[in-house]
């Protein structure tokens, strides 16, 4: 695709965008960058471009900054039914998505990944698993590099791993990769997507222009995933925690089985896994061996694999009490998955932004488990709500994450847990999950500085 004198709109100036505009700059296109923050906020931003620099505008959007677009590239976190975006559609600009925009820049194969919970975790196995075969791997995406901050370092025999977001996949077109996968779908972003049945269409994205040669891993025990079978052209690759009697990675007689390649072989045994990594790892392996990947290259690395941070993420011991980061739990799913893993009282803290979901399930999973529950951010009366309509009344509001642990290693007593799980998301008081989870950590090694002292 050529870029030279191309007039190219950049709409967020988060790291994606930044990412592309600098692409597009090398590219010789004319690039403008649009963020509705003011210049003062956007001070740091402006000082990670070179010394050629595109012309900015922030504020109110003009809608003659569309004239003579083009190509609009889209930040994952700007709403598509803004104004002057459903403006740019209407007079037939293209508007991308940086991974789209990446894709036609990329001859390398791709592997994507998306799902609510688990992308993460299941990337960063996978770019491991792939990386330990093939050197020349990138592991790019929602995990926090922008593709097309790898475009200038890749060529054909390379490997691209990316984690892909349902914001992401909204503003596809053509991007198809060699091997997709689907991990799960519940209720999610729904203050964005508007209804469910939008959520898993965005989801189902994915995979719409794999050819029949491809891959899609799905979830066979996840009965959204599993609806989508019908819909999906390529070949269908499942994983279940149970055996299956299509072709997939399965649970049987204690090992992790796969049938992929016509006969069934014992690929790892359970007993080198963690619970809570089961399903990611099945997805892994299926991915892996759809990528060619030697089985025991695979079983190498997931045999070292310690997930990922903020995902239950063992912080400290204070007089007998664990504390565990799990801020990436965005939402009512994996929050509920964390509280299972606790295996003592726990006291724990939740809250943040509203996403428009439902916490009831989130409440019925503390099944005697949970001693007390600290909220914050803006869903913490909504929250709150919730708990004593199901009967759960140990809550407690406070003000901010430090407030909250605090409170935490008042309430908790020796051999019990300290668990951050928000259900929310965090950008209603952080810049994302991570900052969150950092402060999070940061709070608790401060009380056990203060507890040697």
């Amino acid at each position: 695709m050529n870029l030279k004198d191309k007039n190219i709109l950049i709409i967020g100036m988060a790291l994606s965008g930044i990412s592309a505009a600098k692409l597009c700059l090398k590219k010789q296109a004319n690039v403008i960058v649009y963020d509705g923050k003011t210049k003062e906020q956007l001070v740091e931003s402006i000082k990670l471009f070179d010394d050629i620099k595109p012309k900015f505008i922030f504020g109110q959007f003009d809608n003659s900054i569309l004239n003579n677009l083009d190509l609009i590239i889209i930040s994952p976190g700007v709403p598509t039914d803004l104004p002057f975006v459903k403006k740019a559609y209407e007079i037939g600009i293209p508007v991308w998505s940086e991974i789209e925009f990446s894709y036609r820049l990329c001859n390398a194969p791709i592997v994507a990944i998306t799902g609510t919970n688990g992308k993460t975790t299941t990337t960063t196995l996978v770019g491991n698993i792939v990386k330990a075969y093939y050197e020349d791997t990138f592991v790019v995406g929602n995990i926090g590099i922008p593709f097309s901050s790898i475009i200038e370092d890749i060529n054909e025999e390379s490997k691209i791993i990316a984690e892909i977001s349902s914001f992401q996949l909204e503003t596809i077109d053509k991007f198809a990769p060699k091997v997709s996968a689907i991990l799960n779908i519940t209720p999610d972003h729904l203050n964005r997507h508007k209804t469910f049945e939008n959520y898993i269409n965005a989801k189902l994205r994915i995979c719409e222009n794999q050819q029949k040669d491809n891959y899609c891993i799905i979830n066979y025990d996840n009965e959204n995933c599993r609806n989508l079978s019908d819909k999906i052209k390529c070949n269908i690759i499942y994983f279940s925690k149970n055996p299956i009697n299509c072709t997939g990675v399965y649970l049987k007689n204690e090992y992790v089985c796969s049938n992929i390649s016509g006969e069934e072989i014992q690929v790892i045994s359970t007993d080198l896994l963690g619970e809570n990594n089961v399903e990611n790892i099945m997805a892994a392996i299926a991915i892996s061996i759809c990528m060619d990947i030697p089985i025991k290259i695979i079983c190498k690395v997931i045999s070292g694999f310690r997930g990922v941070a903020h995902r239950v993420e063992y912080v400290a011991s204070i007089n007998g009490i664990k504390y565990f980061n799990d801020s990436k739990a965005t939402n009512e799913d994996a929050a509920i998955n964390g509280i299972k893993l606790m295996k003592s009282n726990t006291i724990l803290i939740g809250g943040g932004m509203d996403k428009g979901g439902s916490f009831d399930k989130w409440i019925q999973s503390f099944n005697g488990k949970v001693k007390g529950l600290i909220l914050f951010g803006e869903t913490a009366s909504i929250i709150e709500s919730t708990a004593r309509e199901n009967g759960f009344n140990l809550v407690y509001q406070v003000k901010n994450l430090k407030e909250a642990v605090d409170k935490a290693n008042m309430l908790a007593c020796d051999g019990e847990n300290v668990l951050l799980s928000p259900a929310c998301a965090s950008w209603d008081m952080f810049k994302n999950y991570e900052e969150r989870g950092d402060l999070f950590k940061h709070y608790v090694n401060e009380l056990l500085i203060n507890s040697k002292l």
